[in-house]
């Protein structure tokens, strides 16, 4: 059955999609013999090369759930030199790339797969797929500014709006909230917070569709089982 060129490359653990998309792009990638363009498909009998060599078989598909500490990039390789979660994956993981980003002040849920299908699905800005963030703020305002985060908002052009906002623990000018969306813009919860005038202490994805982060220690990883990837793709087609 024929795909495009970046998704069979991606299944070949020798690069993300996004960063297939850019060798197609510079002409690094040639498709029998001549130098593909992005929107190609190909077979498995066709010869694919990148940068003159032919691609690895396609990778058994791995998915990790990581609970991010803070502290720690969603990069692979950092150009400051910062710390970064593949640190903490063990050796076995393979190369297996984020699914999407938390900040790097940001705790807890990560997904981390060599999966290129699944990366672009849970991250496509549709929001098929809620995320849970156990939010601590402050603020002078508290009440109003709770109140505020259950309205829509306008960021980077785009209407978003929290799915729910539940009062976990208040005391005085401070609150703990657990705070579910279904987009997935840069920074949205603390954009969120910010626009309602309040300040965020810490923040922990807590959840991520039918995934739950429970008591996986914080720094720690273990690979998804068959039943989470299968409950996964269920929600992601729903």
């Amino acid at each position: 059955m024929p795909s495009r060129l970046q998704k069979r490359i991606a299944e070949s653990g020798l690069m993300s999609r996004r960063a297939a998309e850019e060798a197609i792009r510079a002409g690094r990638v040639l498709l029998n013999g001549h130098t593909a363009v992005l929107g190609e498909s190909c077979t498995e009998n066709d010869i694919l090369l990148v940068d003159g060599r032919p691609i690895p078989e396609p990778e058994v598909r791995r998915c990790y759930m990581l609970n991010k500490p803070r502290g720690y990039v969603c990069t692979l390789h950092d150009e400051k030199g910062r710390k970064s979660v593949r640190e903490l994956l063990p050796e076995s993981a393979g190369r297996v790339y984020p699914v999407g980003r938390l900040d790097i002040m940001s705790e807890g849920l990560l997904l981390l797969t060599n999966d290129g299908d699944l990366t672009l699905r849970l991250t496509h800005p549709s929001g098929q797929v809620l995320k849970t963030y156990r939010t601590s703020v402050r603020g002078e305002k508290l009440e109003e500014g709770i109140r505020r985060l259950h309205c829509p908002f306008v960021l980077d052009g785009f209407t978003v709006c929290a799915k729910s906002v539940d009062l976990v623990s208040r005391s005085g000018s401070s609150a703990v909230l657990d705070i579910t969306v279904g987009e997935g813009r840069n920074r949205q919860i603390r954009r969120m917070c910010e626009e309602a005038g309040l300040i965020v202490l810490r923040l922990i994805r807590t959840a991520e569709g039918p995934l739950k982060l429970g008591s996986l220690p914080s720094g720690s990883s273990r690979p998804l089982t068959d039943e989470e990837i299968a409950s996964l793709m269920r929600e992601m087609t729903e």
